[in-house]
C-alpha cells in the first residue's frame, strides 16, 4: 500500500459518477470492475451511468453479483425518449435511484417535465441536472421545490457546459448539492483549474458539496486511482479531511440512503 492509500483512505467514500461498460463510447471498466475495485477499497456505494440507456436494471445485478452496494438510474436523452415519464416510472420501478436531465441531448421544456418531477417526489429519487444551462437549472429548481422534489445534484457546476458562477452556486445550494468532478480538471477534458474546486467548496460550504470523480474514459486513470488524486489535490488546495469526509460520505449518504 502506498502512502497516498495510507493517508487518504476510501473507507466509506461513496463515487455518485462513474460511466462503464456496455456503452458506445469506449470505457475503461465494466459495471463488475468498478464494482469489484470500491469493494476492494471498502468504499460504501458506487453509482453507474450511461448518457445512453437505463442504469437502472445493471446496477443491480452488478450488486448482486459483488455484493457491492450500486445505485443506477436513467438520463433523459434522446435515446431514451427525452423527458419521457414512462422511462422514469419504469426507472423507479427498478429500483434506480438516480433520474439525469439531458446531457447529449438538446433540451427542451415539455409539460412532461412536472410529471417526471412528481414521479421523483413520490419514489423519493433523486434528480440530477446533467448537463443544463445556468438559467435551465434555475427554472428546474423552481418546478421542483413546487413538486416537493427534496434531492437534487447539480452536475459539474464549474464545466464550460455549466459555467455557473459562484453567487450562482450559492444560490443553488438553497436547494441542492453542487457535485465537483475531478474529470473536468483532466487534459483530454475542461482542463479547470482544480484550485476552482475548492474555492468553491470554501465558499459554498462542504455540507452542499460533492466530490465525485465522473472518470471510466478509456483515456483516463481508473476511477480509483483518480479519487484518491481528486483527494490529494484538495487537501493540497485547503481542504481538510473532515471537509472531505463530509464531502464524500456525509452528503452522498444523505442523498441515497
Amino acid at each position: 500500500m502506498n502512502k497516498l492509500e495510507k493517508k487518504y483512505p476510501l473507507k466509506g467514500f461513496m463515487d455518485t459518477h462513474l460511466h462503464t461498460a456496455p456503452d458506445i463510447q469506449p470505457r475503461l471498466l465494466t459495471d463488475l470492475e468498478a464494482a469489484e475495485a470500491a469493494l476492494k477499497e471498502k468504499m460504501r456505494a458506487i453509482v453507474i451511468k450511461s448518457h445512453v440507456e437505463p442504469t437502472s436494471g445493471r446496477a443491480a445485478i452488478t450488486q448482486q453479483a459483488t455484493g457491492m452496494k450500486v445505485f443506477g438510474g436513467v438520463c433523459l436523452n434522446s435515446n431514451v425518449g427525452g423527458l419521457n415519464v414512462d422511462a422514469v416510472k419504469t426507472a423507479a420501478a427498478l429500483g434506480g435511484k438516480i433520474i439525469w436531465l439531458p446531457t447529449i441531448s438538446k433540451y427542451m421544456f415539455k409539460e412532461s417535465l412536472e410529471d417526471i418531477l412528481t414521479i421523483i417526489a413520490e419514489n423519493d429519487l433523486i434528480l440530477a441536472t446533467g448537463h443544463l444551462s445556468v438559467p435551465e437549472i434555475f427554472q428546474v429548481l423552481d418546478l421542483a421545490k413546487s413538486s416537493q422534489v427534496k434531492n437534487i445534484i447539480i452536475n459539474h457546476p464549474l464545466t464550460r457546459v455549466v459555467g455557473a458562477s459562484l453567487d450562482e452556486q450559492k444560490e443553488m445550494s438553497r436547494t441542492a448539492f453542487l457535485e465537483h468532478c475531478y474529470v473536468a480538471c483532466l487534459p483530454r477534458h475542461d482542463q479547470l483549474d482544480p484550485q476552482m474546486i475548492a474555492q468553491a467548496i470554501k465558499e459554498i460550504g462542504p455540507r452542499k458539496c460533492i466530490l465525485a470523480t465522473d472518470l471510466g474514459q478509456r483515456h483516463n486513470m481508473h476511477p480509483v486511482e483518480g479519487f484518491k488524486l481528486y483527494i490529494n489535490t484538495m487537501m493540497e488546495y485547503g481542504v481538510s479531511w473532515k471537509d472531505i469526509k463530509t464531502m464524500c460520505i456525509r452528503n452522498p449518504y444523505q442523498l441515497f440512503f
